[in-house]
């Protein structure tokens, strides 16, 4: 009998864990104290559980475990427009002879190259308050007056508001310019010795003095290229015109911005020139030229034969 209560305990046991000692609703016969002992010993024996098995780390897996935690992300590839290679070679091309308005008259054309250095970059700082919202050739007609006066600080500051009126005329906006003018010159003969900040958020902080005659300004008188220069309604009309942005942009500041984010930057000090000139000549704001545009067939905006 107590033979057999053994041999129901085991398989009671084998039964799972925390089966009971009783089995198959018989009452199993009393165990001797030495089999009780090795039982609960049996019992109360810590459960070894399986280990894990690790996953094998390898170096060309794209990430460490499921949620991809460890590994580093991946670059998504810069956007670009489609073809925006072959479009700036054939603008290239088309600009080859330099002969448009601003190759010129431009801002590094109408400062005295025989000035000094504090006086030419003067110059050049004024040429760009002047020039907006004003063509090329009116703004060249204005500083070739105000050189024969002699274009520094301290000539314009001797000046009453209607001499300079008189002179800048017919300059877009030139009533709000001849006080802007004013008073950015009286900051620089303060602040700066009669010369101009050398950093674009010095300068957009002077009068009449917006971000895209900075950037020029920077070029232009210091050299440095600090982003896209004088975006201006031509390279505004021609980067949409072209998809050169993502997405449409509604000023030319905006437009700006979007070029920077993909133009490379040691396109940044030639694509501005390089646009106006094309926009002045080819592609025109009204009817613009293009079967004789070598991007006809390039250009999303382009008009039917």
């Amino acid at each position: 009998m107590a033979a057999a209560g053994v041999r129901m305990l085991t398989r009671s046991r084998s039964g799972g864990p925390g089966a009971g000692l009783r089995g198959c609703g018989e009452e199993a016969a009393p165990l001797r104290r030495g089999q009780v002992a090795a039982e609960g010993r049996k019992r109360h024996r810590p459960v070894k559980h399986q280990r894990k098995a690790q996953r094998l780390h390898v170096a060309y897996e794209a990430a460490d475990g499921e949620n991809g935690k460890g590994a580093e992300p991946l670059e998504a590839a810069a956007w670009e427009p489609q073809g925006w290679r072959q479009q700036l070679a054939n603008i290239r091309t088309m600009r080859k002879e330099r002969n448009a308005p601003v190759d010129q008259l431009g801002a590094e054309h109408c400062y005295d190259p025989s000035a000094p250095p504090t006086v030419q970059r003067f110059q050049v700082l004024l040429s760009l308050m002047l020039s907006s919202q004003t063509k090329d050739q009116v703004t060249a007609g204005a500083m070739q007056r105000l050189r024969a006066r002699g274009l520094t600080v301290d000539n314009v500051l001797r000046m009453d508001d209607s001499t300079l009126g008189a002179l800048i005329y017919p300059v877009g906006f030139w009533r709000s310019k001849v006080k802007y003018i004013k008073q950015t010159s009286a900051i620089l003969q303060e602040r700066y010795g009669g010369d101009i900040p050398a950093s674009v958020a010095e300068l957009v902080a002077l009068p009449g003095v917006g971000p895209k005659m900075a950037h020029l300004a920077m070029a232009v008188a210091w050299g440095s290229v600090s982003g896209i220069a004088a975006v201006d309604t031509h390279v505004h009309r021609i980067a949409n015109r072209l998809r050169w942005t993502k997405r449409e942009t509604k000023a030319p500041e905006e437009t700006r911005a979007a070029l920077e984010e993909w133009l490379p930057r040691e396109l940044w000090s030639e694509i501005n020139g390089l646009l106006v000139g094309f926009g002045q000549q080819t592609c025109l704001p009204i009817r613009p030229r293009c079967q004789s545009c070598l991007n006809r067939t390039l250009c999303p905006a382009a008009c039917s034969p």
